[in-house]
């Protein structure tokens, strides 16, 4: 394993954290500008039905995968134009 790729494991994990706190604020902010309660609801939330819970659920999952395929490619675009090597 090389260097750069070496260097960039802590780079990559710190970027991860940073997604997922990312994408979990843009869930909240689109959860509640859609019109739905403050909150969104967790799986065993009794008073919510399971339309809403899916869609919450549905929502969440594309909003992080998209996020993180975002921060993630940045990071590897970053890293290969300052190294010249491509993470894995």
């Amino acid at each position: 394993m090389n260097t750069a790729k070496i260097a960039y494991k802590p780079v990559g994990m710190a970027l991860g954290a940073a997604s997922g706190a990312m994408s979990g604020a843009l869930f909240k902010r689109i959860w509640k500008v859609t019109g739905h309660d403050e909150d969104a609801p967790g799986a065993t939330d009794q008073d919510r039905g399971w339309r809403e819970i899916l869609l919450a659920a549905a929502l969440q999952g594309a909003i992080f995968a998209a996020v993180k395929a975002a921060v993630d490619r940045s990071g590897a675009t970053t890293v290969h134009r300052l190294t010249g090597t491509w993470p894995n």
